[in-house]
């Protein structure tokens, strides 16, 4: 029976047998973490042998240079065909990092704040800078935007992608709009894939701002969770069709492929954006770890070997995200009190509770020993409006504990909304 159907005294029923079953889960001193999208043990063992790669004693990249010694600020050649590869760029469009491509994109707003983008005015010498934020999003997006003081604009998720409408408009009007971040394939937190249209109107946008840039974060661009997935458009190259290659930055890495400590990070952009970067990054570092960038290439040696290798990972996860939509739809379904995605593929699912109630059903879980993404994360400066969303990471925890994380919050979700209906009657 939904809850909201539910007279005053069957909700205080419902409170009761619902108080007494998270006491119980209480006493039983769980101590879990899901505030992040971490992988499990089952996967970082997937790559494990990639630490021998170098029993061979060769050190020496295919352009004859010694990975382990200075040079080839840009990454060696093999590692840029593999990664260009991945994040559907030419090889001569694309910066190999660290292994962090969060670091990657803090570094590229931090130089259009010193040193302009392409020539134009450097955003520290404006009044004010913008940047537009879909929600709900990647958290960690937002607090580099917010580390630099700009102002960020929320753009409601639709189930193509962000809302177009709005994008186009404010970019057309708003010189202080100066970027949007995107996660385009499976997005942080919703599991959504821009369609190809959505791509399209990206790729043709008409910004005021001359130095507006994309920031296409396509973080889970091979993570897939079923065996005949689909694909975004690549946004390069319709970018080039609408003579606006100079448009969009592409950031991926191996952060979730092999070891998220030490994957390798890589940046794509047209080959006017990659060189006058390379000008900036050349100042900071003589070359990121060579060495790492050739024991992937050693371990994978194709893409097409990345794409098979993801396919063990999915076998790992994929039994996670349907534990935890199965026992969503058998629990919180009939009672209409959430929604939430079940996404094809990436890290996450969005959960949507009754308004009013994220922030309680987090600190429910928290008391009861399982650690969520706080509520109002997904959100720029932490504030979800509605407070209703909530990030579920499901990858780390073992199907055990993962089974018994879902029975806490859903109970939790059901006692935090019979709550919530109870004082609306008041």
């Amino acid at each position: 029976m939904n809850l909201s159907e539910m007279n005053k005294e069957q909700l205080l029923k419902f409170k009761d047998d619902t108080q007494q079953l998270y006491n119980d889960f209480r006493s039983k001193g769980l101590c879990l973490n899901m505030a992040r999208g971490n992988p499990c043990k089952e996967q970082l063992e997937l790559s494990v042998n990639m630490l021998h790669s170098f029993d061979d004693n060769d050190f020496i990249s295919t352009n004859g240079i010694d990975v382990r010694n200075y040079g080839l600020l840009d990454g060696i050649p093999e590692a840029k065909k593999l990664f260009s590869d991945m994040i559907g760029v030419d090889d001569d469009e694309v910066i190999i990092f660290g292994n962090s491509s969060l670091n990657a994109m803090f570094w590229t707003v931090q130089t259009a704040f010193n040193k302009g983008v392409l020539g134009n005015t450097p955003w520290s010498k404006l009044d004010k800078v913008k940047f537009l934020c879909p929600v709900p999003g990647y958290d960690r997006h937002f607090k580099v935007t917010e580390f630099f003081g700009i102002e960020m604009i929320n753009v409601p998720m639709t189930l193509t992608g962000p809302d177009m409408d709005m994008i186009e408009k404010l970019v057309s009007e708003d010189e202080e709009i100066k970027g949007i971040w995107c996660v385009p394939q499976y997005s942080n937190p919703d599991g959504i894939s821009y369609s190809d249209d959505t791509v399209r109107r990206f790729a043709n946008l008409k910004p005021k701002a001359k130095d507006f840039r994309i920031f296409w974060d396509n973080a889970y661009c091979i993570h897939h969770l079923t065996e005949n997935p689909n694909y975004i458009l690549n946004i390069l190259d319709e970018a080039k069709k609408a003579g606006n290659e100079n448009l969009v930055y592409i950031f991926g890495s191996t952060s979730k492929i092999t070891f998220p400590g030490a994957g390798v990070a890589v940046m794509g952009a047209s080959r006017e954006n990659v060189e006058n970067l390379k000008k900036h990054l050349g100042i900071s570092i003589i070359s990121y770890d060579k060495m790492n960038q050739l024991r992937h290439v050693k371990f994978f040696g194709t893409f097409e070997n990345m794409i098979e290798h993801m396919k063990k990972h999915m076998a790992i996860i994929a039994p996670k995200f349907k534990l935890v939509c199965d026992m969503l739809r058998k629990e919180i379904a009939p009672l209409g009190i959430g929604e939430w995605t079940e996404p094809e593929g990436g890290y996450f699912i969005s959960f949507n509770a009754i308004n009013g109630c994220a922030k309680r059903i987090v600190k429910l879980c928290s008391e009861a020993g399982v650690t969520l993404t706080g509520a109002g994360a997904t959100f720029p400066y932490g504030i979800d409006k509605d407070d209703r969303n909530i990030r579920i990471a499901p990858t780390y925890p073992s199907m055990e504990d993962l089974e018994k994380a879902m029975e806490l919050f859903i109970i939790s979700v059901k006692l935090a909304s019979v709550e919530k209906l109870l004082d609306d009657m008041k």
